[in-house]
């Protein structure tokens, strides 16, 4: 018997999952605790719904990530910081580049999303990876100068 899942079944799938059961599983476990329900048409057709919905909202949060990679992809991020000699006081984080970005670019980007290629502690320039999506990353180019210069 075909069901939809209404919750997470270890042995069977996730939750939103269309999976065979057979019949005394689904009718005497599945069905009276409320984890799956029957495949039915009307169900089929929710179940195809909410898949078209979910797949659209990918489709957006890809085009979004594309966007904002076409935005950063190859800019040089110039952040003007106090130090002496070629040292920091201090370094540049993940949390102080995406204050930056959406200071400049108005894009949120998460700090975990981002990763530098090393620790800034010394003016010069560097590189940090943005996952903006699954499958979409920016490079950014960091140029960290004194304020004094």
């Amino acid at each position: 018997m075909k069901v939809i899942l209404l919750q997470d079944v270890k042995p069977l799938g996730k939750k939103g999952d269309l999976v065979n059961a057979s019949d005394g599983y689904a009718r005497n476990f599945l069905f009276p605790r409320k984890l799956a329900k029957e495949a039915n048409a009307q169900a089929m057709n929710e179940y195809k719904n909410a898949e078209d919905s979910k797949n659209y909202k990918i489709a957006t949060q890809k085009a979004q990530a594309e966007h904002y990679k076409s935005q950063l992809e190859g800019k040089t991020l110039v952040m003007k910081l106090k130090g002496s000699g070629d040292k920091l006081f201090g370094s540049v984080t993940a949390k102080d580049l995406s204050n930056e970005i959406k200071q400049r670019y108005q894009i949120n980007i998460d700090k975990r999303k981002i990763s530098l290629s090393s620790d800034i502690k010394k003016f010069g320039t560097y590189t940090a990876q943005i996952k903006l999506f699954t499958g979409v990353t920016a490079e950014l180019n960091i140029e960290v100068v004194d304020v004094d210069k």
